[in-house]
């Protein structure tokens, strides 16, 4: 029996708890793992993790320590994060002892706010007369977005408005700070989070001073002058991280145009995406066409000419950040984990405003693939960049590759993923379904129990799930009587077609006419007891790229379901470059119960190519290479590098 999860809800859905034979484990991983390990992290009881200092910055801005300020200028939005993972847990399933822990760390907050409501670690110890001088590149109202995100998680969990009045009275701050009146600020923050926070904080509270205060950081951003500018001059021309110029380099920070304006997806990948996610929230709150038309173009500009097929988003490591259509290098992506939680953040926002499975299709690639990846199958060790092909021999020595890790580590100086990966992980109940005029959209087939509140009245789905690895789900309806609503369940875009669709046991034939934006409605009057059964065709498909993505010509991906495949060299050998997939290959699919706790994997005959009669030259005309039939073993790319440190590669070469 898998344990159960709860997370908190989008609107329309009073609860979902997951029970999955996928996700449950790494939902339960993060609870007694994950969370454990990261909290000794961040209070430097790791040896072989880099240093943290987080919780001890907070002791000393509480006057409860003496000392130095230690870690980068947003080091206390680990702690934030961390909180708010806890507080998912604790609404899923509660455990006092977890819950006593969280309270020190409220309490510690609070003793560390300042009398004016401010809260930031850094500047309370470090620069204590430089508060908002630097909004370019100093983080200030991102950590504080990220403390009030975990100050309405923990307080929706517990109940408990400690931590909840922290962040009011911090936002109320922040409002007398900054505006167009006389005497304000009129800025906003170089890494875009506080925007979808306060729009939390308005749901949470009801005030719309911090709705309106949301849209003005949104509608400020790219406003001429340039903010950054004039800032960097009034500070004397000082700058934090002088590698980035960031009060110069607006395109970085999506301030080179106002929001509502831009048309293409650049900078740094994370904060592009956190800005379409608020950008996406003050559309449905405020009903603004023209900003949600700007979320329709920027989705569009990543997911079609900016996205690796992983799922992942930034393909440069300087600057963490896009580049150029169809600049997708697998060996130098930066792919950072946080820019996919960012971008399944985004596509959930959308889904929302327009349920389409254009939007779903991107947030389940991104989760099953590069969001999973980030994190070893211990819950120990993770990655922060999530390259399509590593070669070892070259890392440490060509500095192209100096961000690129051939295994997951510990911990980082700059530790923003791991955490995020464990509060995304903890609400994955809020991504499963969205309602909207009486529909309920299941938008990841995901195993678990959903509670809804229509027009109509409650409805309970009981969803069960072999998903990840077979294509199928199954939902069972209780309802306190009979209702009438629609349920639509989304066709994957790696399904062949369905392989059967029933209802109550009988083959439910649909057609066109029933299939909106890529969902199957099932518009109809349903009883406790009633069931819908869905199966969809699982090939394995040869992904190629487009012809503008140079990189991939001449070569394809696997894909089975939702998980991409890679080559890794624990199964083929080094030099994967040499490997060829024929085109007539047949791909043979089977279960490996020994691997990495079981999963399907993919064999197939190949081609290595030999260079045996080379011998000392580096070139040579007309070489004669000798092809030898091997076979070519694929395991999805998630689960790569839980072995001993070697070569993978998800792009390989294809004979025709």
């Amino acid at each position: 029996m898998k344990a159960q999860h709860s997370a908190p809800v989008p609107p329309g859905i009073r609860k979902v708890t997951i029970q999955d034979s996928f996700w449950s484990d790494y939902i339960q991983l993060v609870r007694n793992v994950v969370v454990p390990y990261q909290w000794e992290v961040l209070n430097d009881r790791v040896a072989e993790a880099e240093p943290s200092h987080a919780i001890r910055n907070f002791k000393i801005a509480a006057g409860l320590e003496k000392g130095d300020f230690y870690g980068m200028v947003f080091q206390d939005s680990d702690v934030a994060k961390w909180l708010e993972a806890v507080a998912y847990l604790l609404e899923s399933e509660p455990d006092s002892e977890l819950e006593s822990l969280a309270d020190t760390v409220v309490e510690l907050i609070a003793r560390a706010q300042q009398p004016d409501g401010y809260v930031n670690t850094y500047f309370t110890i470090k620069e204590k007369d430089q508060r908002w001088s630097n909004l370019a590149e100093c983080h200030e109202l991102y950590c504080a977005g990220h403390l009030i995100e975990a100050a309405v998680a923990y307080s929706n969990a517990t109940g408990k408005r400690t931590i909840l009045d922290v962040a009011c009275r911090f936002a109320d701050y922040i409002g007398n700070v900054f505006g167009d009146e006389p005497g304000k600020l009129n800025g906003y923050d170089g890494h875009q989070e506080i925007e979808l926070a306060l729009v939390k904080l308005y749901h949470a509270t009801g005030r719309q001073t911090y709705l309106e205060l949301s849209r003005y950081f949104l509608n400020q951003r790219g406003a001429k002058p340039n903010f950054y500018n004039e800032q960097w001059e009034e500070r004397g021309r000082t700058v934090h991280f002088p590698e980035l110029q960031m009060s110069h380099d607006l395109e970085y920070s999506q301030s080179h145009l106002p929001v509502k304006q831009q048309e293409h997806a650049v900078g740094h990948a994370v904060r592009l995406v956190y800005m379409c996610t608020a950008m996406a929230d003050i559309a449905a709150e405020t009903g603004d066409e023209e900003l949600l038309a700007a979320c329709r173009r920027l989705w569009s500009s990543i997911v079609s000419k900016r996205m690796y097929l992983t799922g992942a988003i930034g393909s440069m490591a300087h600057g963490e950040s896009f580049t150029q259509d169809y600049d997708l290098p697998s060996d130098t992506a930066y792919a950072e984990t946080c820019a996919s939680i960012g971008l399944i953040f985004f596509a959930q926002r959308m889904l929302q405003i327009e349920p389409s499975s254009v939007y779903a299709n991107v947030m389940e690639r991104a989760l099953y693939n590069t969001v999973v990846s980030g994190m070893s199958r211990d819950g120990k060790q993770f990655f922060y960049v999530n390259p399509l092909e590593v070669y070892p021999p070259v890392l440490g020595k060509n500095k192209n590759y100096d961000h690129v890790q051939p295994r997951r580590q510990g911990w980082f100086g700059c530790a923003c993923c791991p955490p995020n990966i464990a509060r995304l992980l903890a609400s994955l109940g809020q991504y499963v379904y969205t309602v909207k005029d009486e529909t309920i959209y299941a938008h990841l087939y995901i195993g678990g129990i959903a509670q809804f509140e229509l027009d109509s009245g409650t409805v309970t789905l009981e969803q069960r799930s072999d998903y990840a690895w077979d294509g199928a789900a199954s939902f069972h309806v209780h309802v306190p009587r009979v209702s009438a609503f629609t349920l639509a369940l989304r066709i994957p875009d790696w399904s062949g077609g369905i392989k059967h669709l029933r209802v109550n046991g009988s083959e439910y034939l649909y057609d066109a006419k029933e299939v909106e934006k890529g969902y199957i409605r099932l518009d109809r009057v349903w009883a406790t007891g009633d069931t819908v059964e869905v199966s969809f065709e699982m090939p394995v498909l040869r992904m190629q790229g487009h012809p503008l993505i140079r990189q991939t010509a001449g070569k394809v991906a696997l894909q089975r379901g939702p998980f991409v495949y890679c080559l890794e060299e624990a199964d083929n050998g080094g030099q994967l470059y040499q490997l060829t997939l024929a085109a007539g290959s047949e791909l043979a699919v089977s279960f490996d119960e020994e691997l990495l706790g079981g999963m399907q994997v993919i064999k197939a005959q190949g081609e290595r190519r030999s260079s045996a009669p080379w011998q000392e030259e580096l070139y040579r005309p007309d070489a004669q290479w000798i092809q030898e039939k091997t076979e070519l073993t694929f395991i999805p790319y998630y689960a790569w590098a839980n072995r001993e440190p070697g070569e993978m590669t998800v792009w390989t070469n294809h004979s025709s």
